[in-house]
């Protein structure tokens, strides 16, 4: 199963834009698994923030770098139509550049090999 790390734009000037790039990047992630691959979907990620216990804070600095983790084990990256517009994806895109990851636009670009 071909482990694909899904980037795009995420936070945005208002909670509405917000919760529409968590849509389409759900949305696409959920398609990705139903075409038999394994995605790793960031937009999940307010769950950590949800279930933390109460002491215990998680920065933007924890989740850049966890995501980065997945990113650096991923076998391909999928930029969403709104990476452009977001400086983490730019970040991913260029990460999985020098680690020589492939990167794809659709997900019909993606083959399982």
């Amino acid at each position: 199963m071909k482990k694909v790390y899904v980037a795009g734009k995420y936070n945005d000037d208002n909670v509405i834009a917000v919760l529409e790039n968590m849509r389409l990047g759900m949305k696409v992630s959920a398609e990705l698994m139903t075409r038999g691959f394994a995605p790793f979907c960031p937009w999940l990620d307010y769950h950590f923030v949800l279930m933390r216990p109460e002491n215990v804070k998680i920065t933007v600095e924890d989740y850049q770098k966890y995501s980065m983790v997945w990113l650096e084990v991923s076998d391909c990256v999928l930029l969403l139509s709104n990476w452009w517009r977001s400086s983490g994806a730019i970040k991913e895109m260029d990460r999985a550049k020098e680690l020589g990851i492939p990167i794809y636009y659709s997900i019909d670009e993606i083959k399982e090999n």
